[in-house]
């Protein structure tokens, strides 16, 4: 009702300027002759680009949109399984080093009993080659800890490199992320410590 009510007030509008402004001049924009004509390309025109953007435009900057979520979300989900990887890793490594100072422990423990057993001629003898395998698996325990720690910083950080890669598709200055990763696992290494 009201759109017939506004519909019936423009076209009466046009109608009246129309008589008024017959033969003046003046530019053909205000001339009301034309404003049908006008209006109706307008209409045309902005339907023509509202149709464009809605149905071409619109939808594939949304599939973009939601690939570029999508791919984030899966970037996510590697990371953190690398992550738990590399935590199962280190629990690894320090297993094996538990296990290391153990049977270390407990060469020494037997080597002793023996020890105790013999003359003081191998006893004296025997001493000697316990402290070197003592200092020998030490080493081996100082070892495998220090490369450990290394492989993992360095896993750490390629890993970290990668995924900062492709999520912001810019290379990643690796002494930055290894800086970081330093921190991390010296904090880690002090936390150990307190407890």
């Amino acid at each position: 009702m009201l759109k017939k009510i506004i519909f019936k007030f423009f076209f009466s509008f046009v109608l009246f300027t129309q008589a008024q402004s017959a033969e003046s001049g003046g530019m053909p924009q205000l001339n009301p002759e034309f404003w049908i004509s006008q209006i109706l390309w307008l209409i045309l025109t902005f339907g023509a680009l509202y149709i464009v953007l809605s149905k071409v435009i619109l939808p594939k900057i949304s599939d973009n949109l939601e690939s570029r979520r999508s791919q984030i979300l899966e970037n996510i989900e590697i990371a953190e399984k690398q992550r738990e990887e590399s935590e199962e890793k280190v629990k690894e490594f320090e297993k094996i080093i538990l296990n290391s100072k153990l049977e270390a422990k407990n060469l020494f423990n037997e080597a002793r009993q023996k020890v105790l057993e013999d003359v003081d001629k191998k006893r004296s003898e025997l001493e000697k080659s316990i402290e070197a395998e003592i200092v020998s698996a030490e080493k081996e325990i100082q070892s495998l800890n220090s490369n450990s720690l290394e492989n993992i910083k360095k896993i750490a950080t390629d890993t970290s490199s990668d995924l900062i890669t492709q999520l912001i598709g810019q290379e990643v200055d690796k002494n930055t992320i290894s800086s970081i990763v330093n921190d991390l696992a010296k904090n880690t290494k002090e936390n150990r410590k307190n407890v």
